[in-house]
C-alpha cells in the first residue's frame, strides 16, 4: 500500500504519545501535551494522537493541559516498569490515577511470577484493577518479549481478556525485548478469537521500539488485516520519537 497522508495521519491518531522518563518535569508533560495535540504546529490539518501516557504522578498536570481536547490521559499503573506489587497495591495505584483524571490504565502484569507458574496470580490483578476502574479502559501489558516464546505470551493474553482487559500491550520499553511482530500476531490471534467467543472486540497495543513510519506499518498493515477496523478502541502504538517521524514523513509528501 503506498503511503499517503491519510495512511500517516491513521498512524498519528491510534498513537499515544509516551513520557516515561525519571526525568519527567511538569513543564516537560505540559509540553507532550502541546505536541500531543498538534503534533505539527506549523500545520494545523496534521490530527491529534489518541492519548498521552505517563507516569502516575504526572496524570494530574496531563489531566489539566488536555481538558476538553479529547485525547485521552493514560497512566501506566502497577508498579512500572517491574509489575512487582501486591493486588491491593495495584488496586490503590489505578484508583489514585483515576482520581487524578486518568481515563485509560496501561496496567504491568507480574510477568515474572507468570513465567514462574503463577497463572492464576495475573487472573486476579487483572480482574481486581478491572472491578476497580469501571468505565476506565484498561490495557494490559505482558511484556512479551521477557516471556519464552508464543504459548505463554498467548496463555497470558487469555488470562488478561478472560479477566476483563480491553487491550493487550506488549511491553514496557523498560529492560525487555519490545515489540516483534510474531508477539503481536499471537496477540491479534488472541483478541481475534476471543471476539468470536464473547461478541466483544478488543484491542492490542504495540509498544517497545516503534520508532520510524516503516516500524508502525510492520504492525498496522497485519492489525488491519486481522481487525474488523482500525480505531483507538482496536489498535493503539505507543510512542515517542514515531510521531516526529510521521510528521517529517508527511512534510516531505
Amino acid at each position: 500500500m503506498p503511503l499517503t497522508r491519510e495512511r500517516l495521519d491513521l498512524i498519528l491518531r491510534l498513537t499515544d504519545l509516551t513520557s516515561l522518563e525519571l526525568t519527567d518535569t511538569p513543564e516537560s508533560i505540559a509540553a507532550l501535551c502541546a505536541r500531543a495535540l498538534r503534533p505539527d504546529p506549523s500545520d494545523a490539518t496534521v490530527p491529534s494522537v489518541a492519548a498521552v501516557c505517563v507516569y502516575p504522578r504526572w496524570v494530574k498536570v496531563a489531566a489539566a493541559e488536555l481538558a476538553g481536547t479529547g485525547i485521552a490521559v493514560v497512566s501506566v499503573v502497577g508498579n512500572f516498569p517491574s509489575g512487582v506489587a501486591s493486588v491491593a497495591e495495584k488496586v490503590a495505584e489505578a484508583e489514585q490515577a483515576i482520581a487524578d483524571g486518568a481515563t485509560e490504565l496501561d496496567l504491568i502484569v507480574d510477568h515474572v511470577a507468570f513465567a514462574g507458574g503463577a497463572e492464576q496470580g495475573l487472573s486476579d490483578e487483572v480482574a481486581a484493577v478491572r472491578a476497580a476502574s469501571p468505565g476506565v479502559r484498561l490495557k494490559v501489558i505482558l511484556e512479551t518479549g521477557a516471556l519464552a516464546g508464543p504459548v505463554p505470551v498467548r496463555l497470558a493474553a487469555d488470562l488478561a481478556l478472560e479477566a476483563g482487559a480491553d487491550v493487550l500491550k506488549t511491553s514496557t520499553g523498560k529492560g525487555h525485548p519490545g515489540a516483534s511482530p510474531a508477539a503481536v500476531a499471537v496477540l491479534l490471534d488472541a483478541v481475534s478469537e476471543y471476539a468470536v467467543r464473547h461478541g466483544r472486540q478488543p484491542g492490542i497495543k504495540v509498544s517497545g521500539g516503534v520508532r520510524t513510519v516503516e516500524g508502525a506499518l510492520l504492525y498496522l498493515d497485519p492489525a488491519e488485516r486481522a481487525l474488523p477496523a482500525l480505531t483507538p478502541a482496536t489498535f493503539r502504538i505507543g510512542a515517542s520519537a514515531l510521531v516526529t517521524a510521521v510528521v517529517e514523513a508527511r512534510r516531505a509528501l
